[in-house]
Parts: structure tokens; sequence; C-alpha cells
């Protein structure tokens, strides 16, 4: 065997030691939970926040869109931090197109596992289905869910 075929078996060795199985193995790298695994808890604590229910009440009205064309007021690393919750929970599934992550509302498997839940808190929230943008979503920082 010669010096570079070596070089290049341990090379291959050593990436599959460093690289996390979900990369080996090409699966999602976006870990989303399955319908039946999605907990109230999780969704509702996911949907207390404003932001996030920023994000919920916008994807309701337009689906797929990618995590900056939200413009959220908060830094980048926040942003990251609610999309992750929001899709850990099941309320999203995020999408990796390139480097681009599109996100889309879990509606069927919400409404499925939890009947007219999210209906209820986007109606709460100023939100109706299908409705006409972001206006009735609360700002971050207000009190009032039906702000406009």
């Amino acid at each position: 065997m010669s010096t570079y075929a070596g070089q290049g078996m341990a090379a291959a060795a050593t990436a599959r030691l460093v690289e996390p199985p979900s990369v080996r193995e090409g699966a999602d790298p976006l870990s989303h939970p399955a319908a039946h695994e999605i907990a109230l808890a999780a969704v509702l604590h996911a949907l207390s926040d404003p932001m996030r229910l920023r994000i919920v009440a916008a994807l309701a009205v337009e689906d797929k869109r990618t995590c900056k064309s939200f413009n959220l007021p908060v830094t980048k690393s926040t942003c990251t931090h609610h999309f992750r919750v929001l899709r850990e929970a099941g309320v999203i599934r995020q999408r990796l197109e390139g480097t681009t992550r599109l996100n889309s509302l879990r509606r069927e498997d919400l409404e499925a596992r939890f009947p007219g839940l999210l209906d209820s808190v986007l109606r709460a929230a100023g939100v109706a289905r299908g409705g006409s943008g972001e206006a009735g979503v609360p700002e971050a920082g207000s009190g009032e869910a039906g702000a406009a």
C-alpha cells in the first residue's frame, strides 16, 4: 500500500470520528419532533413569546419563508433561538436549501394533535386565519395581545 493511500484512509477514519452521525448518514441536521411527539407544554411555551408569536402569525398568512424575511427587531442569535424553540416544539418545520432555512407552519400536525389550539391562539392575538398580514400580531414589549 502506498503512503498516499494510507493517508487517505486515515483521513476518512478521522472524518468518521469527527463528523456527527447525522452528517455521515445524510440525515436531516435539523431535528423536528414527530407529530405524535409534539407536547402541549412545549407548544404553549413556544407561543408565549411575542416574537415567536409574530413568526407563527406571519407563517399562518404566508408559508415557506426564510428566517431573514421576518425582519425581527432582535439580534441574529436571538432570532436563531426563537426559530429553534419553535422547531423543537413542533410548531414549525425548517428545511435547508443551500445555506438558507425555509420555515413553514406545521398546521396540520398541530391541528391533529391539539384541535383548534393554533387558530384560538392566533385569534386571541388578533390574527385571523388567512388574514391580511402581521398587523394584529403584538409587537415586542406590548402588553396586549390584540394591540395593532
